[in-house]
């Protein structure tokens, strides 16, 4: 007789909604960061560099979406080894990753997200703004 054994994954999700302010970043930075932080049944939790690291995709991609689409909303979700970030903004433009250059004083942030991320995905919506996601290892 086999036996199969199948492993649920516990994972946690939380979303907000950010106003078009130039604080939505630092705000978005602090609700990642308490969240990251919180304690989970079964779990080691997650350390003080990964929780650093999401804070700051998460700063990048709200800073973005305020600048370009106005009011945006934040999902975050833990699950196994992974922590995603979801921002959904309403910009008519898609977002990009810019090549870097010695010179520029803006335009690194979707590059630097590309190399915290274990993966990057950026898409419409439906109703015609933006979906950005980045999946992070912890």
């Amino acid at each position: 007789m086999r036996t199969h054994r199948r492993t649920h994954r516990h994972s946690e999700r939380v979303e907000y909604l950010l106003p078009d302010e130039a604080q939505s970043a630092g705000q978005a930075r602090r609700l990642t960061s308490r969240f990251l932080a919180m304690s989970r049944p079964g779990t080691a939790g997650i350390d003080a560099e990964h929780i650093a690291d999401a804070a700051l995709v998460v700063s990048e991609l709200v800073t973005n979406a305020t600048r370009h689409g106005g009011a945006c909303r934040l999902s975050l979700r833990v699950s196994g080894t992974r922590v995603t970030v979801e921002v959904y903004d309403g910009s008519p433009g898609r977002p990009h990753v810019r090549p870097l250059t010695g010179s520029g004083e803006s335009g690194r942030g979707l590059a630097m997200v590309r190399c915290l991320a274990e993966r990057l995905e950026m898409d419409r919506t439906g109703g015609g703004g933006n979906r950005v996601r980045a999946v992070l290892a912890i």
